[in-house]
This record gives C-alpha cells, sequence and structure tokens, in this order.
C-alpha cells in the first residue's frame, strides 16, 4: 500500500488537481503530452515518480506556470531513497550483517570524505553516516558484521587519492572480532555478480536480504531470493583472503598506490 502523505504521493495529487482543474482525464493527458496513460495513473497514486521532463510537459499543458516543476524541489532536500527505508530498518534490527560489494566500500565503513566523494549531497553523506551508529550502539548490542570487498574496490579513485588512503586506514583501524574486512584478490572471477548485496541475520535467525540494481535496491524477505544470496556470499567469502591476509593487502595497498 502507498503511503499517502510521502512528497511523491503528495507530487501526485497535486498533479491529478491540476488534470483536472484543466478538465482533462488520463487519457486526454496523456495524448497532449505524449506520456502513457498507465504512467499518468502510477504517478498520480504515489506509486510511480515523476521525471523532471514528466513534470515540465504537464505544466505546459496545465498551465500550472511551472508549478509542478518546483514541487519536485522535495527531492533535493531527500536523504535517503524512498525505496532504502526498509533495508534502513532492517539494519537497525540485524543482530548479524553480511555485505558483498564489488565497487566500492561498504556504506557502513565509509569514511565521511569517502561517502561525500560517493554521494556529492551533504544531507545523504549525513544520513549514510548517522546509519553507522549500530556498529557503535550498546543498547542493543551492535551487530556482527562480515565484509567482503573486491580487490578492484581499493584501487578505484574516489575524489582523491588522499580520501582514498584516509578509508583504507579506516578500514584497516575497526577491523575486530566485531567487524571483519575480507578482501577478493584480483584474478578470482565470479560469473553474474555485477552488483553489491547484503543479507541481515535478525533475532529468531530470519533472513533478509537487500540486492542492488541498475535502478534501485530491492529489500526481499523471499525464502529463494535469500537462499540464493546466502549460497552466493558463501562462494564469494571462500574465494577471499583470509582476514589478516587482506588487512595486509589493504595497508600495501594504501602505502603504495595512495601515497
Amino acid at each position: 500500500m502507498v503511503d499517502l502523505y510521502t512528497p511523491q504521493a503528495i507530487w501526485g495529487r497535486e498533479l491529478k488537481h491540476y488534470r483536472k482543474a484543466a478538465g482533462l482525464t488520463q487519457s486526454q493527458l496523456a495524448e497532449k503530452i505524449h506520456f502513457s496513460e498507465s504512467l499518468i495513473s502510477g504517478v498520480e497514486t504515489g506509486q510511480i515518480p515523476a521525471s523532471p521532463e514528466f513534470a515540465d510537459a504537464c505544466d505546459a499543458v496545465l498551465n500550472t506556470g511551472g508549478a509542478l516543476r518546483r514541487l519536485l524541489d522535495w527531492r533535493k532536500g531527500q536523504a535517503l531513497p524512498t525505496w532504502f527505508g526498509k533495508w534502513k530498518d532492517t539494519e537497525q534490527e540485524a543482530t548479524t550483517l553480511r555485505i558483498y560489494e564489488p565497487m566500492v566500500m561498504p556504506g557502513l565503513l565509509q569514511t565521511e570524505a569517502y561517502a561525500h566523494a560517493l554521494l556529492g549531497n551533504d544531507a545523504a553523506t549525513a544520513a549514510r553516516l548517522a546509519r553507522q551508529e549500530i556498529l557503535t550502539r550498546e543498547n542493543p548490542a551492535p551487530p556482527t558484521l562480515r565484509c567482503v570487498i573486491d580487490e578492484l574496490a581499493l584501487h578505484r579513485l574516489v575524489g582523491s587519492p588522499e580520501i582514498v588512503r584516509e578509508q583504507l586506514e579506516h578500514l584497516t583501524a575497526i577491523a575486530d572480532s566485531q567487524i571483519s574486512v575480507q578482501v577478493v584478490p584480483r584474478g578470482c572471477v565470479r560469473t553474474g555478480i555485477l552488483a553489491g548485496f547484503a543479507i541481515a541475520t535478525l533475532e529468531g535467525g530470519i533472513e533478509v536480504a537487500y540486492l542492488d540494481t541498475a535502478i534501485r535496491g530491492l529489500t526481499t524477505s523471499d525464502r529463494d531470493d535469500v537462499a540464493a544470496a546466502v549460497t552466493q556470499f558463501e562462494a564469494i567469502r571462500i574465494e577471499a583472503l583470509p582476514l589478516g591476509m587482506s588487512i595486509d593487502l589493504i595497508k600495501r595497498t594504501a602505502e603504495e598506490r595512495w601515497t
């Protein structure tokens, strides 16, 4: 069910108001702006986000004076995408987190400078850092975090060499019995795994998976999806270097590549 009071849903109702004020049906508006009727319906009910191009087309036909495009400004202050909220709540409840990242550092282990270089947004950076508070909380106890990253992520320039070096030094400093980081060395090929994913274990042994896609992240508790994610994670972890060797590789990369 769509939350009626999200900014996205409110924007959809504003579109519906202007459309009806202009005396147009969804079908008639679709014909005039050259977007599908199903898209208009999805936007008006808050199920589909409006693009700037869509807003501009509606403004022009409905004579709103640009109101709909201006109303999209709510996105500029959005710290986290709406679809990420479910996973954020899951992180808060997890007793164990297993994370695989092939391209960049896991969000829960990113420094402020590294996160900002990736996100380019103060609000989004602050929200990412706030998520990391679960690792230092006292009650409930922090989750056990098991991260596996590809060696490629150690060599990827994010922001500046200084930012990457600080990030790698942070990884070596934070690793302990609660937080582990293992590196899959270059040359280990895993067919079909092109994006990161995570698995949360909750009280009672319930497991939930988060899967990155090209468009958005997906949070799922489907038994088959979660089982497939667990199988993939364990297959990747087997190929990774042990913790001590991984930390040595991270230190060596920081000194040799990013100094």
